[in-house]
Parts: C-alpha cells; structure tokens; sequence
C-alpha cells in the first residue's frame, strides 16, 4: 500500500505555496485585517484559475473531479499562508453550493451564534442549509481580524437556496484540523528561525537546551498530528465506516499541536512576540480563531472515545 502522496500532488501544493508566498505575505494578511472587506479578489481569482477552488468538483461539472486527499496539503498551504480568503470552507462545499467552484463560501454548524465571514461570502451554509449572504450587516470583530463575525440569525432569516444531501460536519472538521497542521507548521518555522537569529549572553537562544526542547516538543506535535489529518482525508474519500472517529482524532490532535506551537512561539520570541506589530500575531490569532472551530480538541476527544467503546 502507497502511503506517501504522489509526485503530483506534491507539484500541486508546491505551486500553491509559490502562489501565496507571492500574494499572501505577512503585510498583505495585515491590509486584509485593516480593509473593508479582507478578502483580496485576485488572489482569489488567481486560486480559482489554478484550479484548487474546483479540485473536488466532478470533471462532469468542470472540476478536476479529485478527492479530500488532493485538498489536505493545500489546506494546509492556506494555514502555512495566514490566507484571508475562505479556502476550506469553499473547496469542500464547492460540489455542493451554486457557484461552486469559484463562490466564496462561509460556513458554520446549525448550533453556532455565529459564522465567520458571512458578510464578504457569495453563500453561506449553516448546518445542512445553503443560504444567500447576508446584505446590510455590520460584521462583529473577531479575534482573527480576516475572519470577521456575523450572528446566525441574520444569516437563516435569508430565503434558503438548497439543502445539502449531509451534514458537512465532518468535512469543516476536517478542513479546519488540515489548515491548523498548516499555520503551526509556519509557527515553528518562523520561531526556530527567530532563535537562530536572536543573541542572548553572546550566543543565539537557540543554542539553550530549554529553548531547543521547547520547539522539539512543538515540532514533534505536529509531526504527530500530520499522519492523523492525512488519515482523516483518506476515511472522507473512501467514505470508510470510521469516518467520524478519524476526523475527531484528526481535529484533536491538530488543536492540541496548533495550541502548542503558538505557546512556543510566544514564549520563545518573549516580549517582542506580545506586540501587536509582531508578524506572529497573524498565526497564533488564526490558531485560536480555528482551534475551537467545529469542535474543540475536548469535545473530539470525547467522541474518539465513544467510538472506541463502541467498538
């Protein structure tokens, strides 16, 4: 059995990185968190041509007709990028929205009080109902300045325009554990480079046992974490019977090492990484936008566990 990704794929999200690496640094995700609308129409455009908005769609629609497996380490490359635009939520739903395949997509679970960048979204699906985006409201602030909050309510006093054949629980969850292993990935990068680069008694901190523990600890979390999202997508491809106990395993653990990788990272940058000019505010403010998205690590937990005594 093959269980590393295909040189193609591997391609894909290599090209996605370039991508965003062009259009999405660091100051482009701090004019989004300062515009009116955070959400940039060319590099949306330019996603939405390379055809990452339309992976999952069929080729019978004009998609590329792949599958959850195709999506993770793209989802991941949004993470790793701190992108604005709402990558997850439109590549997941996209079969199953109008537009799909280029509308912008926000979503959230039937229970929340709020969805996330419904104001700037072309529909919104809340639980299994698609609606059209709410006009006239003014979006609440978010701890995530790219992902600005609208309350339920004034999304469901919308005309609904369909109805989802399931839940997309198990999708978002999946979607937010991918794009969690990707901004804790760039959490670490960014703080080991900072420790190489950092002088302290004549010497970089990262040279400190304390300090290279630390971020080995936060490394290896994610590592950790990696395998289980990857799993995660091959249960939602292949439609396997477990599909729930793998997403909420996969949820878990990308919290659990997202959470620990901004701890790190704050730690390890000291008082530099508590101002608000500090570029790791992007990452650790998108950890905990996402962290407790579509169930926290508790709350998966507790359904991994249920599944096994179930068994």
């Amino acid at each position: 059995m093959e269980f590393a990704f295909s040189e193609d794929q591997l391609a894909f999200r290599d090209a996605v990185r370039d991508l965003l690496a062009g259009t999405c640094p660091p100051e482009a995700v701090r004019t989004a968190w300062d515009a009116d609308d955070p959400w940039d129409g060319d590099r949306w455009d330019a996603l939405v041509e390379m055809g990452v908005l339309g992976l999952t769609v069929p080729e019978a629609d004009g998609g590329l007709g792949r599958t959850e497996v195709d999506l993770v380490l793209l989802l991941e490359e949004a993470g790793r990028a701190a992108l604005p635009e709402p990558l997850m939520e439109s590549a997941l739903l996209a079969p199953h929205v109008p537009g799909g395949g280029s509308a912008k997509v926000a979503a959230a679970p039937a229970d929340a009080t709020h969805v996330a960048g419904a104001a700037s979204a072309d529909v919104v699906v809340v639980g299994s109902t698609v609606y059209p985006a709410p006009t006239g409201v003014q979006p609440q602030p978010s701890v995530d300045r790219a992902r600005r909050l609208v309350r339920t309510a004034d999304v469901t006093d919308g005309e609904p325009l369909a109805t989802l054949d399931r839940d997309p629980f198990e999708r978002m969850a999946f979607g937010t554990a991918a794009t969690l292993v990707g901004v804790a990935r760039r959490l670490v990068e960014v703080t080991v480079q900072y420790a190489k680069e950092r002088q302290q008694f004549g010497q970089p901190i990262g040279g400190f046992q304390a300090v290279k523990h630390h971020l080995a600890s936060a490394h290896l979390a994610v590592e950790f974490a990696a395998p289980a999202v990857y799993r995660a997508a091959w249960s939602l491809a292949t439609d396997q019977p477990a599909v729930a106990r793998d997403v909420s395993m996969a949820k878990a653990m990308a919290g659990d090492a997202a959470e620990q990788a901004a701890r790190v990272a704050l730690q390890v940058h000291g008082a530099i990484g508590y101002t608000f000019e500090s570029d790791l505010h992007l990452w650790m403010k998108r950890v905990w936008a996402l962290s407790p998205a579509w169930g926290d690590a508790a709350w998966h937990r507790r359904r991994v566990a249920a599944a096994l005594l179930d068994q």
